[in-house]
Formats: C-alpha cells, structure tokens, sequence
C-alpha cells in the first residue's frame, strides 16, 4: 500500500518526466547495490568470517564439487558448470519469446520512443538494452554461483526447489554473506526496480485508457471528423481527388497565434488556483480539451496505481510463484509481436490481420499449453494446476505456438483482406500516419532543426516525404544493422560459442566470471556518469538561452516595447513577448517546466500555512 502510494504520488506530480528521473536515480542505486554484491562474492573486501568465498576459484571449487540433478535439469555430467542444459534450453527460448512480446507490447518503451528523437532514441535504446543487460547477466551469475556454492560447503541445498522458484535465492545469500546490511540492500534493490518500473507502467496504462481509449472512441473530440480533415476547423488538410474547389484548413500554428501568446502570459501570470480560460478563437476549445484529458489521466493514475494492489494479493492468494509468471507472460502477449512490428513497418497490414493475429494466436497458445498441460498426473485440476501449467515443456509448447500462429494468422488475414496494393494506396497509407499529429504542438516545429525548415504559418504545413526520408536515413540503417547484428551475436554467436565447451575448467570459468563482472562495472559507470553529464549540459545552455532571452527583452524594452500585453503599431505582440510565450507554449524546456511546477507547489504550501497562521 505504501509503495504503491508513493509511485502514484510523483507520478501523479510529475508525469512521464518524473519517471524518467526517478528511473535514473533508482537505476542508479540498483547498479551500486550490484555492485556491492559482486565485490562481496569474489573479493569479499572486508575478509567477512561468513563468507567462504573471496574469488573466483574459491567459487570455482565449491561449485566442481557439487552435482546437479542431471535427469531433471539436463545437464551434461550432472554439473553445474556447462552450457549443454535442456532446462537451460527451454529457459532461452521462453525468455527470448517472452521478452520479445514484453518489449513490443509494452506501453512504457512505446513512450519512451516516441518522446525522443529517431537518431537520439535509436542509441538511446540501443546504450540502454546493453546497459540493463548487465542486471539479468551479472546478477544472475553471482547470485546463482553463490548460492550453489553456499550449498555444495552446507552439504544440502540451502532452499526446497519451490522457494528457489519463487525467487528466494538471491536474498539468501545477501542475507548470508552481508548480514543485515544485505538484507536492507536486497530490500532497496527489489523497491528501486518495483518503483521504476511500476511508475512507468502505471503513466503508461492511464495513457492507453484516457488517450487511445476514451479520447478515440468515447469522447472524442470532433466524433464525425474524417480522415484528413483538421480537428481545429474539420476542414480537409491538403486537396482531395474530386473536390479540388474545396476550402482547405487555414489554422495557425500556435508558434504564430498571438491570441496564444496572450493566454499564455496571462495564465503566468495568473496566481490563482483556477486558471483564466483561452481566449483564442482558434485552438481554445481543443485546449481546454486536452486540459479535461489531462484531469481525467490524472484521476486514472491514482485508480490504476491502486487497482495494482489486489492484483498483486490474488497473484499471492493462489500461489503464483515468479517462474511461472514469467513462463505465462509469453503466452499472453508475444502473439502481437508480429502484428505490432507489420501495423508500423507494413502498409499493407490491414485492422482485419493485425486483430486476427494477435487473438488467434494468443488462443492457440493458451489451447496447447493447457492441453499439453492435461497430459501431466492430476491434469487441470485445482490442486495441481499451477504445477502442471508450470512446467517447462507445457510453457514452451504455449509459447512458440501463440508467437507463430500469431504470425502466420496476421499475415494471411492481411493478404486475405488487401489482396491488391498500388503503390497509390501505398503512399497513401504512409501520408495517414503522417496526419497523426497534435496541433498545440505539430511534430514539423519540433523537428524543424533537423530537417531545415522555417516556422510554417498552418500547423499542418510539412515538408514533403522524401525530405524526411532522407533526413532520418541514417537511423533507420542504425536501427536494422543493430537489431540484426545483435540479434545473432546474443542469440546464435554467444550461445553457440559456449556450447564447443563441454564443462568449464578453472581458465573458462575466470574467464565467464570476469566477463560478467566486467560488464557490470562499465554499465554502473556508463548510466551513472553520462546521463548526469548530458543532464548538466542542458541545464547550462538553458541558463545561457534564458540570459540571451533577457537580453533580448530588455532591448526590446528599449526600443518602445515597455509594455508586455501593449500590441505595436501594427497589432504585433513585442517580438521578445512573443518568444517567451513561445517558448512555454511549446514546452521546449523541461527542466523549466519541472521548475516552474515546483515554485507552485511551494507558493500553494506557503499560502496555506499563511492562512491557517
């Protein structure tokens, strides 16, 4: 309850910019909790009596001599040192299965991406996804090597296999080698990963609710616009075929309107709660609108953030345990992998396939695995369901179908439903998802640097297809070479590699050990340093913007622009005026923003104790 509160809480303030830094800063700890737990296992620093290890040999020899159940987990001559593991097998294929339905379904890394720029965000992700390797990688090995090597000196397994299932392992052993100390760092380590995560999820799913759900089809803002047609004035955007003599969409752009400018310094202005109402004839409706969005997105936050709860004490009551919610996530939703990746990358992909495939495959895989399932002593029955849909074979029979009848009903579906495809149609697909846009802030202004344009008068004015094309080339070759190379060095190379090594001796084993160990302490340095550099960047050549702004203004003062809300001669608002209201309009600066909000929330506290005193 408290946890959940307190993600709600700055998420609620704060929005995605809050998660971002919270996210930061929990990842941050999370790598020097790591860090703390990989120095203890293999230097063991402070020589602690408890721990019987202090490098990697001595783990080394702990682990030889200890055997593991070679029937049920497949490993070649029952050790635990070797990559010939069935079990190990059908855990890759589930994970890669798995995380594959995790990443393109979740919301959070959709805002993320989208948020930032192509070039940007291409080696954002890609820093970022060889960065968090390093948790799953370093962790696993440490944690999973000390806990067998805590075993093979006890003589017995320190855990029954269902708490090792549940995730009890890595705890053990902090609680074993540091003590109390490593049980708080265990505590801070699982809440820093629940609260980034969590808060992220959370602004996510209210964002799918309020924005793709309620503004889209409950209360839209204009319900009988066409596609087109400019949601300001419902005129049509650009000519169409046969109605060529028809009025086209004439709106500024806010960036122009001076009636935006207006509002805009007179809500900073205000001190009141309650903000003055626009005034701009053109974008003032579709403003307070957006404005009504945001309340009710903030509502849903608080309720989602809430709704996790009981959730989580049913996933408790029936005796879920972390594998097998990790097995059945890949079920559930790696069937839209490939209707997801089509629906952005395909023009061809039709509503018809993209629905076909995701439904039909995640029912086919729910089909098999709870029929491979059945097969098992007890079957479906109550008092062993959860054993028997977790096993490994059942799990990976659900994953693979729901990942490829998905595949394969989306794409038949889609050639089914748009057997012909000019390249008329094709073009004009690509144009549909080039309309997607938000006239308060029009993604030409925001890419203008980019692509060399001048502020365009219309908010819908955009550059012609080739243009961006051509512009983003480079991250778009980035983004495939990447994913390819990647994908055959973590899938094939790597694991291929390790299978032309029986069992590991003491060289192959430092070798492993120091590799993991290596990564871990790149990362840390990696996401602990540069995103405060780039953040601090920012932050001094905002100051220096806003001293030329200053600057600016004050010259415009001295030439007969004294007064803020006074128009010029010819109706104009003073130049300097304009950029400033500009400028928060856009929202181009969000250390500024997260400022601003914080001075009011401050101003609020101060008045009430005021008033109160």
């Amino acid at each position: 309850m408290l946890l959940a509160s307190v993600i709600g809480g700055y998420t609620l303030i704060g929005g995605l910019g809050a998660t971002f830094y919270v996210s930061y800063f929990n990842t941050a700890l999370i790598f020097v909790l790591i860090l703390m737990l990989v120095v203890e296992v293999f230097y063991n620093p402070f020589e602690n009596p408890e721990n019987p290890f202090g490098s990697s040999e001595s783990v080394f020899e702990f682990i030889a001599c200890w055997k593991a159940p070679e029937e049920k987990m497949g490993n070649k001559g029952g050790s635990y040192l070797t990559f010939f593991s069935s079990g190990g097998l059908v855990f890759g294929i589930v994970n890669i299965v798995g995380n594959f339905g995790t990443v393109f379904c979740d919301q959070a890394y959709w805002q993320s991406s989208v948020a930032a720029k192509p070039l940007q965000g291409v080696w954002g992700f890609i820093s970022g996804g060889l960065t968090w390797f390093a948790i799953p990688f370093t962790l696993a090995t440490t944690m999973g090597l000390a806990y067998l090597g805590l075993s093979s000196a006890q003589g017995s397994p320190l855990l029954t296999e269902e708490d090792v299932m549940k995730g009890l392992a890595a705890p053990l052993v902090a609680q074993k080698l540091l003590g109390t100390t490593g049980e708080y760092a265990m505590i801070f380590l699982i809440l820093m990963a629940v609260m980034s995560t969590g808060s992220a999820e959370v602004i996510a799913v209210s964002s799918i609710v309020i924005y793709d759900v309620y503004q889209a089809y409950i209360c839209p803002f204009k319900p009988d616009l066409k596609d087109g047609q400019c949601i300001l004035c419902s005129r049509y955007l650009r000519k169409q075929k046969g109605d060529e003599d028809a009025q086209l969409c004439d709106c500024k752009s806010t960036a122009k309107c001076e009636a935006c400018a207006s509002d805009t310094i007179a809500r900073a202005k205000s001190t009141s709660t309650v903000k003055p109402h626009y005034t701009c004839e053109t974008h003032k409706d579709y403003k307070e609108y957006q404005e009504h969005l945001l309340n009710y997105k903030n509502w849903c936050i608080v309720l989602c953030t809430f709704l996790s709860i009981p959730l989580c004490l049913f996933c408790w009551a029936v005796n879920l345990n972390l594998a097998w919610t990790y097995y059945f996530t890949g079920i559930l939703i790696s069937s839209s992998v490939v209707p997801i990746a089509v629906s952005i990358m395909w023009a061809r992909a039709t509503a018809t396939g993209v629905i076909f495939g995701v439904i039909g495959g995640c029912a086919a895989g729910m089909t098999c695995w709870l029929t491979y399932a059945s097969t098992y002593p007890g079957g479906l029955s109550l008092a062993t369901f959860v054993q028997n849909t977790g096993e490994e074979l059942p799990m990976l029979v659900g994953n693979i179908v729901a990942i490829g009848v998905g595949a394969v009903f989306c794409i038949v579906v889609t050639f089914i439903t748009r057997w012909k495809m000019t390249p008329e149609i094709e073009e004009a697909e690509w144009d549909k998802t080039r309309d997607i846009d938000n006239p308060l802030s029009p993604w030409v202004a925001k890419y203008k640097g980019e692509l060399n344009l001048d502020d365009g008068e219309n908010f819908h004015d955009r550059p012609p297809l080739e243009i961006v094309i051509r512009k983003f080339r480079a991250a778009k070759i980035t983004a495939y070479v990447a994913a390819v190379l990647f994908t055959l060095l973590f899938v094939c190379i790597w694991p291929g590699s390790m299978l032309s090594i029986d069992i590991l001796d003491l060289s192959g084993f430092n070798v492993w050990t120091t590799m993991s160990r290596g990564w871990a302490f790149v990362a840390a340095a990696f996401i602990i340093i540069v995103p405060m550099y780039q953040e601090v960047k920012a932050i001094l050549k905002q100051i220096t913007q806003n001293k030329k702004d200053k600057l600016t203004e004050k010259e415009n003062y001295t030439n007969g622009d004294s007064q803020p809300l006074q128009h010029n001669g010819n109706g104009k608002i003073p130049n300097g005026i304009q950029n400033q209201a500009y400028a928060t309009t856009l929202g181009s600066n969000k250390h500024e923003f997260i400022f601003q909000r914080l001075r009011n929330t401050f101003s609020r506290v101060i008045n009430i104790s005021k008033s109160s005193q």
